[in-house]
């Protein structure tokens, strides 16, 4: 059995998710009151897509919850224009996200376009200003260990507070590997930068291993600050082990 502090430290790194794409406010409602507010431990945020900020920011405000706000832009494939995505990106703030969760334009990495995606991130940095930033690299659709290397060494470098490891929406999510070579940039950087582990996320002991590598390769205690755990199923399990 886990030990119980460990399974209440691993709740608070959640990014409780739902980003179903055959969704309606019924089904949005009915997730929240079962999902966040029967939760033993709340989590660090709630992600949803932006269609439904407003209505989880009014049932946040409402129940009182102390949980981040979060939505995803240029999702889930990176390839929108970056006027889009800028727009994106206002809309949420205005209505009420509190972190932004972007994807890579990580193609264009992958044909050789690394300034063109320098660029994108410094502008999104710019317009996410005042909002924290996670920029999901999709490691699962990089070839290489250089190219996930390369990607958060950009993430980095643009000023991101945390790189992000899968959308969830292709078939190769976070693992291991490529969450230690992501892993090992950040614990170089000369800055904090956060890092979370995302997209097959589904049981207690994955996210042990994960939060375990975090520790040992940056020497940083995993809080929600420095670490977050992309997940939705996740929560319940880890709710199951804290009633036995």
């Amino acid at each position: 059995m886990t030990n119980p502090l460990r399974i209440q430290q691993l709740m608070k790194l959640v990014d409780l998710t739902r980003l179903t794409d055959q969704d309606d406010a019924d089904a949005m409602q009915l997730w929240l009151d079962k999902d966040l507010a029967g939760a033993a431990v709340l989590p660090a945020a709630v992600c949803v897509y932006p269609a439904y900020l407003a209505q989880v920011k009014s049932f946040l405000q409402q129940g009182q919850y102390a949980v981040k706000l979060a939505t995803v832009v240029n999702f889930p494939t990176g390839t929108l224009p970056l006027a889009e995505v800028l727009e994106q990106i206002q809309h949420a703030r205005a209505s009420g996200a509190d972190e932004i969760d972007c994807v890579l334009p990580y193609q264009a990495l992958l044909s050789g376009q690394t300034e063109q995606v320098r660029q994108f991130l410094a502008a999104v940095r710019q317009a996410s200003a005042g909002l924290s930033l996670k920029v999901i690299i999709e490691s699962g659709e990089l070839v290489t260990c250089q190219q996930i290397s390369k990607a958060t060494e950009l993430v980095v470098e643009s000023g991101a507070d945390f790189v992000k490891t899968s959308t969830g929406k292709v078939k190769v999510g976070v693992t291991e590997e490529a969450a230690r070579i992501m892993l090992a940039v950040i614990a170089a950087s000369d800055r904090p930068v956060g890092f979370k582990a995302s997209g097959g996320v589904r049981s207690v002991e994955f996210a042990l291993r994960l939060v375990g590598l975090f520790e040992e390769l940056t020497g940083n205690l995993a809080t929600p600050d420095a670490m977050r755990l992309g997940a939705s199923a996740l929560l319940n399990d880890l709710s199951q082990q804290l009633d036995y």
